[in-house]
């Protein structure tokens, strides 16, 4: 496909782009009307909104259109694993340069049709607009089939605490791009486009999880989320963590100790879980921790005692993982 966004137009890239799209059981109006209609057999909709701004959340000599719109998507639709639901659809709000090549939004949309896929949604509609930055503004919605959401405000005292996904690997991948390398490629994809476990939220939600999160800024700040609002203190035992090899070799070659990848490495979009102690875990969970009665404030300890250094991820603030 030849030529910019501005050449094209507006409605020209909107056909464009929807031609693109495919359709769940779920959509009853899909993109084309005034607005779509998404079925909610539960009644309830479960629904999250992110952005992420070219050259602060990705930026296209490190990712293609494609991985920004799987990560795009990837990063809303584990919000909503991760309440326990299953996602349904995803609406796009798009700013774009009139002088972008067409290819751009087209591929971008490729992405994020086929992580909706993976995620058994669709996108349903959107918007476009003019605009000196691309940003890639994404709401998604679920419907939680009858189980009542996990939140984070329900983790008790004797609680495990228990992940399943990536820990610290997209961290690694960001640390091998800042360095000019591509490789070794499984970390860098896994910055490009992180593969939640979505199907592992509604699962949790039906074996009792008492709270959950997904793992987006960084394992102890989304811990500190569900201490916070459980009003509890999270222990997490390292030794509990498998770190891999080659993370572990990234890490000598960076002079990054991996485990704070692990801990503080945001966007892998892993989900943490709080589960009665005695839940039978299938075996994708690792249980890494206890929940413990808060000494003081609730908080999250390493091996009994408080993490110092720094990480986790603030859009406000200086740190980053």
């Amino acid at each position: 496909m030849k030529g910019t966004v501005g050449e094209l137009g507006e409605f020209g890239l909107i056909r464009e782009l929807t031609s693109r799209l495919t359709t769940t059981p779920a959509v009853r109006v899909g993109p084309g009307d005034d607005a779509a209609v998404v079925a909610a057999p539960d009644r309830r909709v479960v629904a999250s909104t992110d952005i992420l701004l070219e050259g602060r959340h990705f930026r296209r000599d490190w990712s293609t259109a494609y991985d920004v719109g799987r990560k795009a998507a990837a990063q809303n639709l584990a919000d909503i694993a991760a309440m326990g639901a299953v996602p349904t659809a995803l609406l796009l709000g798009l700013v774009v340069p009139a002088d972008l090549p067409v290819t751009w939004p087209t591929e971008l949309m490729d992405g994020l049709r086929d992580e909706c896929q993976v995620a058994g949604a669709s996108v349903v509609g959107g918007d476009v607009v003019r605009g000196d930055t691309i940003t890639v503004s994404i709401t998604a919605l679920g419907d939680l089939r009858n189980q009542e959401p996990v939140t984070r405000g329900g983790a008790q005292p004797g609680d495990v605490v228990a992940v399943t996904g990536w820990l610290g690997w997209s961290a690694a991948g960001y640390a091998v791009l800042a360095r000019g390398f591509r490789s070794p490629r499984a970390f860098v994809e896994a910055h490009r486009r992180p593969e939640p476990p979505y199907h592992a939220g509604p699962a949790a939600a039906a074996l009792g999880a008492t709270a959950m999160c997904d793992v987006s800024d960084g394992l102890i700040a989304d811990l500190g989320h569900i201490a916070e609002a459980s009003k509890v203190r999270i222990d997490v035992r390292s030794g509990a963590i498998d770190i891999p090899t080659q993370m572990n070799d990234i890490g000598q070659a960076v002079g990054v100790d991996p485990l704070q990848w692990v801990l503080t490495g945001g966007e892998d979009h892993a989900i943490v879980a709080t589960f009665p102690p005695d839940t039978k875990l299938p075996a994708r969970w690792k249980v890494i921790g206890e929940v413990l009665n808060p000494s003081a404030l609730p908080q999250v300890t390493v091996d009994g005692a408080p993490w110092t250094r720094k990480g986790g991820w603030d859009h406000f603030g200086d740190i980053e993982s």
